[in-house]
């Protein structure tokens, strides 16, 4: 987005993996946060996720916004221009503005991992850009727009809710089909029907109003999301699918190597599927502690030969516990109570209990 009311421009620049209308509207949100405040009027090209294109019977062009657009202007309350189509010049410096974003910040293309690490790359990039002075200007561009934020509106107390939201059915694998790909909720808590809230990122399972999934989107198609803590409790039941479980092979490759040490140690512990359900239990306190804990607990609890539930719970407890310890008490100005524990034990006293008690 390109916002700038003199000769000053200021650019904010973010990348979706698509052009869906949750997307669109999303890069919205982020650039009236980024910029402070909403615009009274946004221009725009006749893109189908905002504006329908039509004509009527005397050849005149006549355009139709999109409801959801409509709901989310009338939620920032800022008005839309549509330029004429072929007219680039309707959009004042929009053009340059992209232009000049896509050689100074994509050009060479920037090596990332994700696109919530190139958006950093990208929101460090304009903020760089902030501090440049551009021809003609005794002003910084960050200079000139707080002259300019003022005549910004105000942004609403809470941000639309940009999201596809729509209703889906469990499959018997305790999946949610949306957009081909299939993710999965937990095994003992949804119902039959739940709500789906897609967001450009991520995709959250509702049973009623309480979430019970939240998965990064997948934009492939036919493609099964999986979160490994959801099939645990049935696994727990049925020990003899744990190899199989598809959920469980994929996290496996992920998995410490002290994770297949306690595998293992507990299966020679307990066959006949008893080992593998103490794993599980093991497993299951990923719900409550992080990753890294885990893995930490489970290589204490190998060292103390304590290879069970319990044991990682207790070296859970030791790591997150962090009582002061206390020091020798100092007893040198009171040396009548120094001495007290330090005696020799007199084990007469044993002998005259065992008299007694015959």
């Amino acid at each position: 987005m390109i916002a700038g009311v003199r000769q000053v421009v200021q650019v904010f620049v973010m990348a979706f993996p698509t052009q869906e209308q949750e997307s669109f509207l999303y890069a919205h949100v982020q650039a009236f946060k980024h910029f402070g405040g909403v615009p009274e009027r946004i221009s725009y090209d006749n893109l189908a996720t905002a504006v329908k294109l039509a004509l009527d019977k005397k050849g005149h062009r006549s355009r139709q916004e999109n409801r959801t657009f409509v709901a989310f202007r009338s939620h920032y309350l800022f008005d839309s221009h549509f330029c004429t189509p072929g007219q680039g010049h309707e959009k004042g410096q929009v053009e340059h503005g992209v232009g000049f974003s896509r050689r100074n910040f994509l050009v060479p293309i920037p090596e990332v991992a994700s696109f919530e690490a190139l958006n950093e790359y990208l929101l460090l990039q304009c903020l760089k850009n902030d501090a440049r002075c551009m021809h003609g200007q005794t002003l910084t561009i960050r200079q000139a727009w707080e002259q300019e934020r003022p005549c910004l509106r105000a942004l609403p107390p809470f941000d639309y809710e940009c999201c596809e939201v729509t209703t889906a059915r469990l499959t018997p694998y305790s999946q949610v089909i949306f957009a081909t790909n299939r993710y999965s909720v937990p095994v003992r808590r949804a119902r039959s029907e739940v709500k789906v809230k897609a967001y450009p990122f991520h995709l959250d399972i509702f049973d009623r109003e309480q979430l019970i999934a939240c998965h990064p989107r997948c934009y492939g198609r036919e493609q099964d999301i999986f979160d490994p803590l959801h099939y645990l409790p049935l696994l727990e039941q049925r020990p003899g699918a744990f190899d199989y479980a598809a959920p469980i092979r994929r996290w496996r490759k992920d998995w410490p190597e002290c994770y297949h040490r306690m595998l293992s140690t507990l299966r020679q512990k307990w066959p006949e599927g008893r080992g593998i359900q103490e794993f599980v239990r093991i497993l299951q306190l990923h719900e409550h502690y992080p990753a890294t804990l885990m893995q930490e607990a489970i290589e204490q609890a190998l060292t103390y030969g304590c290879v069970h539930l319990d044991g990682v719970l207790h070296c859970l407890h030791h790591l997150t516990e962090h009582e002061p310890s206390l020091g020798p008490l100092d007893l040198s100005d009171r040396p009548q109570l120094d001495a007290i524990g330090n005696q020799p034990v007199d084990l007469s006293r044993y002998d005259r209990l065992l008299k007694q008690s015959w």
